[in-house]
C-alpha cells in the first residue's frame, strides 16, 4: 500500500515523489500520510539524495484530507473525537518532517491544492505552479474552518492574505499565490515538470553538506530574537567552515577552478 501510494523515484541526487490516490485527488487519507511519513523517514538518513520534487499523478497536486475517511470516523461513542485528533496530529507530525529533512523540498504543483494540500504547499521549501493552478483553504465553505492548513499559510504569506482565504472559502490563482508568497514560481503546464527538474539539479548540484546545515539553521533561526539568530548562525558558519570540502571550494573559487567535491 505504502509503496503505491507514494511513488519514488530516485533521478541521480534528485528524488521525485509522486502522490498516487489520482481518482480521490490525491486526498491525505490514513494511507497517504503513512505512506509519506515512511517515505520522509527513509529520506531523512539519505546520504546520496539532495533534494525532494514532491508532486501529484492525475489532475490535481493535492484536494487536502479525505472528507469520507474523517465522516466514518464519527461511528464511535465519542463522535470521532479521538479518531480525528489522532488523524490531525498524525498529519501535523508529517509536515513537521519536511522542514526538518536535510533536503530541500520542491513542490511541484498543479490543478487544484486545497486546504491540507495547500498546507503540504506552505510546508515545503520551495513551490513552482503551473500557471493554471489554483489554491485554497476552502473548508469554510462546508463549516470546517481550515484550523490546521492555517498554522503552515500563516508562515508563509503575509496574515490579512490568509485569514481572508480563510474565512472566504475562495480560490486564488497560481499569480496571486506567487505575489503573496506560498510559491516561488510559475510555469507553463508542459513545461512545468522541466522546469522544477531545472530548479531542483540546480540545488543538488551544490555542496550537499553545506545545504543540509543552511537548511537547518533557516529554520532554527527564524524562530529566535534577532541577537540570538546571529549567535546561533555564527556558530554554523564555523561548522560550514571546518567542512573539508568548503575550503576545496573556496579554493576552487581562488584559484578560478572547479571544485572537485566528494558527496553522495
Amino acid at each position: 500500500m505504502t509503496e503505491e501510494l507514494v511513488i519514488r523515484e530516485d533521478r541521480g541526487a534528485v528524488t521525485h515523489l509522486t502522490l498516487n490516490l489520482p481518482g480521490k485527488l490525491n486526498a491525505l487519507s490514513d494511507g497517504m500520510i503513512a505512506a509519506l511519513t515512511e517515505t520522509f523517514g527513509a529520506l531523512m538518513i539519505s546520504e546520496t539524495q539532495r533534494v525532494i520534487v514532491l508532486k501529484g499523478a492525475g489532475k490535481a497536486f493535492c484536494a487536502g484530507h479525505d472528507l469520507k475517511e474523517m465522516q466514518a470516523k464519527r461511528d464511535s461513542n465519542d463522535r470521532g473525537a479521538a479518531a480525528l485528533r489522532d488523524l490531525f496530529d498524525r498529519c501535523a507530525r508529517m509536515m513537521q518532517m519536511i522542514p526538518r529533512l536535510p533536503q530541500p523540498v520542491i513542490a511541484q504543483t498543479h490543478g487544484i491544492a486545497t486546504a491540507a494540500g495547500c498546507q503540504l504547499v506552505a510546508s515545503c521549501d520551495l513551490a513552482v505552479a503551473a500557471e493554471d493552478c489554483r489554491f485554497g483553504v476552502n473548508g469554510v465553505n462546508i463549516g470546517l474552518f481550515c484550523s490546521t492548513p492555517m498554522v503552515a499559510l500563516s508562515r508563509n504569506a503575509p496574515r490579512k492574505q490568509v485569514f481572508e482565504m480563510l474565512v472566504t472559502g475562495d480560490f486564488i490563482s497560481a499569480a496571486r499565490a506567487r505575489e503573496i508568497g506560498l510559491i516561488n514560481r510559475i510555469a507553463p503546464s508542459e513545461t512545468l515538470e522541466a522546469e522544477t527538474e531545472a530548479l531542483a539539479e540546480q540545488i543538488a548540484a551544490k555542496l550537499g553538506s553545506a545545504v543540509r546545515v543552511g537548511k537547518r539553521a533557516f529554520y532554527d533561526q527564524i524562530q529566535l530574537p534577532l541577537d540570538k539568530a546571529y549567535e546561533m548562525t555564527g556558530a554554523v558558519m564555523v561548522e560550514n567552515m571546518l567542512d573539508r570540502n568548503t575550503a576545496e571550494g573556496i579554493s576552487a573559487f581562488l584559484d578560478k577552478r572547479k571544485p572537485d567535491w566528494s558527496q553522495g
